[in-house]
């Protein structure tokens, strides 16, 4: 069964969308250049009123020790990714599990990454467009994956309700990630988008098991 993570989750309504939909985890942004940005407490208000078993992802861009572990402290976090150009030991300092994310375009070794990111729990694989860091809603070349991959691939980059079933059966990922894709306006989720993209992903995952 493909795992799906809702990304740039800004309110306690939309957490909840997410998880009644079935999603297995959210995403909040720490990086205050995203408009899907939230505080500390914020992010507080939405992952304490979130059921249990959802896994609350803590997203960051090249971040400050200190920042990283204030909102570890204030969410709960169980999973942190990072987006920037954070070495490996970086990455490992925080006492969580975490996703590196690369930002595939030709030329990029994805085999020699994972080698360098070995202890992460996963590559997450997102769409390159040049000055920006995530939620673009543009679709990679996702023939530019290599089946070999020693890690676990989380697909994300232009991922919506009309595309997902299509990507799920070519890529065969662990997982999916959107945020873009199931918005009414940037930070703001539409309910009803994130029910199309479950159905997507839920279709995909019955196709592929006869």
């Amino acid at each position: 069964m493909t795992r799906v993570k809702i990304c740039g989750i800004t309110r306690i309504e939309d957490g909840l969308a997410a998880a009644e939909s079935g999603a297995d985890a959210i995403g909040l942004v720490f990086w205050p250049k995203s408009p899907r940005f939230v505080t500390p407490d914020r992010a507080r208000g939405v992952a304490e009123r979130l059921p249990p078993l959802v896994t609350v992802v803590g997203v960051y861009v090249d971040p400050a020790p200190g920042d990283v572990e204030d909102s570890i402290a204030a969410a709960k976090l169980d999973l942190l990714q990072f987006h920037g150009e954070e070495p490996p030991d970086f990455c490992r300092r925080f006492g969580r599990p975490y996703l590196k994310a690369v930002r595939v375009r030709p030329g990029l070794d994805l085999l020699q990454y994972a080698s360098r990111y070995r202890e992460a729990r996963g590559l997450l694989l997102d769409t390159f467009v040049d000055g920006t860091v995530g939620g673009t809603g543009i679709e990679f070349d996702w023939g530019l994956i290599p089946r070999e991959l020693p890690l676990p691939v989380i697909l994300s980059g232009g991922l919506n309700a009309g595309n997902v079933a299509r990507a799920i059966e070519r890529v065969r990922p662990w997982g999916v990630d959107v945020s873009s894709g199931v918005e009414a306006s940037k930070g703001i989720k539409d309910p009803r988008k994130i029910a199309e993209f479950m159905r997507g992903v839920r279709g995909a995952d019955v196709r592929s098991s006869r």
